[in-house]
């Protein structure tokens, strides 16, 4: 296997599905002569053609639009936005149209699409560059709502995201597009939307977090271990929606202390969804309130305030020891 970082391995999913199934359509904006602003479409044009590598006029709804009419007529585009603060020119299309078109023509249509997003801060960027909207995806009904931590489970869940008959919103943590390389097999590996995963065992209180947060998150149980003898159940959620809460609620209910992490800001957000399951059925098991580490309820702010807005190891330490100490 090949060490590679997120924007590698999410080229290699999306060279790989193009060479196995010609319906495989990539568009937007630069992702063709100039390989995305990031870079994840690169060479995709050289290798396939600029019938299948389309680059658009910068106008968001239109690629969301033309999107669904390909997927409605049997293509399989993968969208791409620059950034997940343009995407919001995409939700009449997208709420409007391809989350309601399986219910509307029952049955009769689907709308296999992709459309996919650097979301998330810490890279130092301008105003509407560095949001964490993923709440207005994962509120509307039809969407499946997808959130990779690493490389390998990047390449994975985007496999299955072409792959879906519905549409899909694929959001990559831009903060880790180049921060770390995984192992990545060559061959094909997919991973299951709508499922979370432990990535690490332990008994004295539960850690959940995706996308960005994952990283930190992990360092957070390693300090616990070894500065507080305290071993961390940690669980990746992966998708959004649909969650997938049953390691959450067969977590909560073994340690009793939970703490929720997310960079998107505090209110109204996935951890709230979260919490409420959790309540729900682990409530008789919880020995504290369920902790949130989260971004704050407000814009978030520019380059030297930035660091100060995510929450960090120390805060999510700080949440654990807080929880490790209630009666």
């Amino acid at each position: 296997m090949s060490k590679m970082t997120m924007v590698q391995a999410l080229n290699l999913a999306l060279r790989q599905e193009m060479t196995q199934d010609d319906r495989v359509i990539v568009l937007g904006e630069d992702v063709g002569v100039d390989g995305g602003v990031f870079r994840v479409t690169d060479g995709l044009i050289e290798a396939f053609g600029e019938s299948r590598v389309v680059d658009t006029p910068l106008a968001e709804s239109a690629i969301a639009g033309m999107s669904i009419g390909m997927a409605v007529y049997g293509l399989k585009p993968v969208c791409e936005m620059q950034f997940d603060g343009f995407s919001y020119y995409t939700l009449h299309q997208i709420e409007g149209h391809a989350s309601r078109l399986r219910w509307r023509s029952q049955g009769r249509y689907q709308v296999p699409m992709v459309l996919r997003a650097p979301y998330g801060g810490g890279v130092r960027a301008l105003e509407h560059h560095s949001e964490s909207r993923e709440a207005f995806w994962a509120h509307i009904p039809g969407l499946k709502m997808v959130i990779p931590s690493g490389p390998r489970n990047a390449r994975a869940l985007l496999v299955s995201a072409i792959r879906d008959p519905d549409p899909v919103i694929f959001y990559e943590p831009k903060a880790v597009y180049r921060a770390f390389r995984e192992e990545v097999p060559e061959e094909e590996e997919t991973l299951p939307i709508g499922r979370s995963q432990r990535v690490r065992e332990g008994g004295d209180l539960t850690l959940i977090a995706y996308g960005a947060m994952m990283r930190p998150t992990l360092e957070a149980a390693e300090e616990l271990k070894r500065r507080h003898g305290a071993e961390a159940d940690v669980i990746d959620l992966l998708t959004i929606s649909p969650l997938d809460d049953s390691l959450l609620v067969e977590s909560a209910r073994k340690t009793g202390r939970v703490a929720v992490v997310h960079e998107a800001p505090r209110s109204f957000r996935p951890v709230a969804e979260v919490v409420a399951r959790l309540v729900e059925k682990a409530f008789y098991h919880l020995e504290a309130p369920v902790a949130r580490v989260t971004g704050y309820d407000v814009v978030i702010p520019l380059f030297s305030r930035e660091k100060h807005y995510l929450p960090g190891v120390a805060r999510i330490v700080d949440a654990a020891r807080n929880l490790l100490s209630a009666p």
